[in-house]
């Protein structure tokens, strides 16, 4: 049987029984004697028999797969969500297929079509940021394929959506640097087109207000990645009346703007302190000075989408879904706390 796979019939004709019977056998039926049942498993080992998957997906309508898209696989916090996803899809007998947009709504579009015609059982993503038309992951839902949001969602979807306190978090982040005395606090921001983006602009905002500072919307800048955030600092330290401390929008953009301050010869945070949101603790633990940031449960945020898409396909309630919203922690380090020198 070398070149192809080996099937119940070659098992049964070598065991000089039916199919049917090393089916049953291979399941641990009840009618089967023990006998049979070992002799079957035996030579199903020996053989290295592999059930059909596509024949087993047609009796049950079910693949046992689940797709997963994220805008970027190397991001420490969707990386971690992988792994929350995979380890209660592990558990519940579900192989994951992991897609990347590269943060492109047509790459978006295409990885939505493949996992579709690959007949996935569900659909979890975390959305590009230049995804505006959404029709694509409308579609899921009308083929009645189960879909979560995380992280990056879209409001206009009825489905399952797993996010932080955003704004929570933003707002404890300015307010930390405010109570450290810092006055002209600047944000660099993500684009406008993504939820999570405005929830921490309003929180920035909120925690400028509520201590009396007036906001200074030249002060806010899209600046969501290193390399953009070099390049808005570089910006901000040119004004004359240049910011004493900066949020940003993630960890990425605030290591880019450290690097332009201490090139450009200033101290943090002693001239400049600096905070950032992720809470990326390859990267923020190993800068220096090391980095404060607000944390997400990322891995907890990945195992949360997974226990909605299983609700979901074992319990299937129409119109009936959950947002689950998941706190955010301060952590306080060396670039907005002159105690941790």
């Amino acid at each position: 049987m070398k070149g192809r796979q080996v099937t119940i019939k070659d098992i049964a004709r070598q065991l000089n029984i039916s199919p049917a019977t090393v089916s049953r056998a291979l399941k641990d039926h009840p009618d089967i004697s023990k006998s049979t049942k070992k002799a079957v498993v035996e030579l199903a080992a020996s053989l290295n028999y592999q059930p059909n998957s596509i024949a087993l997906s047609l009796r049950s309508k079910r693949t046992y797969t689940i797709g997963v898209i994220v805008p970027e696989i190397i991001h420490f916090f969707f990386s971690s969500a992988i792994s929350g996803i995979e380890d209660v899809a592990y558990q519940a007998g579900y192989n994951v297929i992991i897609c990347q947009s590269n943060e492109s709504y047509e790459r978006e579009v295409s990885n939505v079509n493949t996992l579709i015609n690959n007949r996935v059982d569900g659909i979890l993503i975390s959305v590009s940021k230049n995804t505006k038309d959404t029709t694509h992951l409308k579609k899921i839902t009308d083929l009645g394929i189960p879909l979560v949001f995380f992280d990056r969602v879209c409001d206009d979807i009825d489905a399952h959506k797993v996010i932080v306190e955003d704004e929570k978090g933003a707002y404890e982040a300015v307010k930390h640097l405010i109570d450290q005395g810092y006055k002209k606090i600047a944000h660099l921001a993500g684009p406008e087109t993504l939820i999570i983006s405005k929830n921490r602009i309003n929180g920035y905002v909120k925690a400028l207000k509520d201590h009396h500072i007036e906001v200074d919307e030249s002060l806010m800048m899209e600046a969501d990645n290193k390399e953009a955030g070099m390049e808005a600092m570089k910006k901000l330290l040119a004004r004359p009346d240049r910011p004493d401390a900066i949020f940003t929008v993630n960890d990425n953009a605030a290591i880019g703007a450290l690097q332009v301050i201490k090139r450009a010869g200033y101290k943090v945070p002693e001239d400049i302190a600096l905070i950032g949101f992720s809470d990326d603790q390859k990267i923020t633990s190993l800068v220096e000075p090391h980095l404060s940031s607000i944390a997400q449960p990322a891995f907890k945020i990945g195992q949360t989408a997974g226990e909605l898409f299983l609700k979901q396909i074992e319990t299937p309630e129409p119109n009936k879904y959950e947002k689950i919203i998941l706190d955010t922690e301060l952590i306080v380090r060396a670039s907005s706390d002159f105690s941790k020198n």
